[in-house]
């Protein structure tokens, strides 16, 4: 979005607060929960329509678009990050062995070829927690960015679910900056970013405070694998380094020229060697 529309959603939002301040709170939570969905290109398409299986269940009363490649007696679980979708795991989808495997990714909601246009935090993680449910247990969960962040809080809520090893990949640190984020980037009144507030508590329970990943990541005792990239412009290198110090079984890659990406040949070979060894 250009600067001056931008500005203009900021400035909708902080009329509506004082107008109609209900309405402003549920306009201002939902434009917080909706990912801008990119529309998929035609190798991107082609790349998963190669799966083995494409396949969908309802969650929330939305179809979630999923996809399984490989056979393998040991299952691995993909989740991608914010405005993304299952395309973006394709190297390492290549390069786990299918015969020791059976690799599933997810479309998030508002996601790729899924349904709807809403997703944080607490909804991202009921769809794990479903999906886990109904598939059974897995060996290795992947996860990426908003993914990661997800993945954690799930197993921070639900210590018992099914997975033996877990890879965070550029996670984000807290919800709180995300609220920071878009009350500079749209210019919000502080009387708007407490409306939203308020409407978030209502929604999911807690205020975003709460939401910090180094606190799940201290109840977690499963072994794990957090990838961080010092140049991460997005996510940055400090939360990897938190997450670590909290999360007792977890061992810490870190990366330097790859970014939030972490696109490297190198780096999935390890990932792989990670969920084999």
């Amino acid at each position: 979005m250009n600067k001056i529309l931008v500005r203009s959603i900021g400035a909708y939002l902080n009329t509506l607060a004082l107008v109609a301040p209900g309405y402003a709170a549920r306009k201002g939570f939902e434009l917080f929960c909706w990912p801008r969905r990119i529309k998929m290109k035609a190798h991107q398409l082609d790349f998963l329509n190669g799966a083995e299986e494409k396949f969908s269940f309802e969650y929330a009363s939305k179809k979630v678009q999923g996809y399984r490649w490989g056979q393998g007696p040991q299952k691995v679980l993909l989740l991608h990050g914010w405005q993304s979708h299952s395309y973006w795991w394709r190297y390492v989808i290549n390069a786990i062995p299918k015969n020791e495997f059976t690799v599933i990714s997810l479309d998030a909601p508002g996601h790729g070829l899924s349904e709807g246009d809403f997703l944080n935090l607490v909804h991202y993680s009921g769809l794990i927690e479903a999906f886990i449910a109904q598939s059974g247990s897995f060996h290795a969960v992947l996860s990426h960015s908003f993914g990661s962040f997800a993945s954690v809080y799930t197993l921070h809520r639900l210590p018992t679910t099914p997975i033996s090893k877990l890879v965070v990949m550029a996670a984000p640190g807290d919800v709180e900056f995300f609220f920071q984020y878009y009350h500079k980037l749209l210019g919000l009144s502080q009387r708007t970013i407490q409306l939203i507030t308020d409407r978030f508590i209502n929604t999911v329970g807690y205020a975003p405070p709460y939401f910090k990943i180094k606190d799940f990541a201290a109840s977690l005792t499963l072994p794990g694998l957090i990838i961080h990239d010092k140049e991460d412009a997005e996510a940055p290198y400090d939360n990897a380094v938190a997450i670590h110090h909290a999360w007792k079984n977890s061992t810490l890659l870190t990366t330097t020229g790859l970014g939030h990406n972490l696109k490297s040949k190198e780096l999935v070979t390890q990932v792989v060697e990670y969920l084999t060894k």
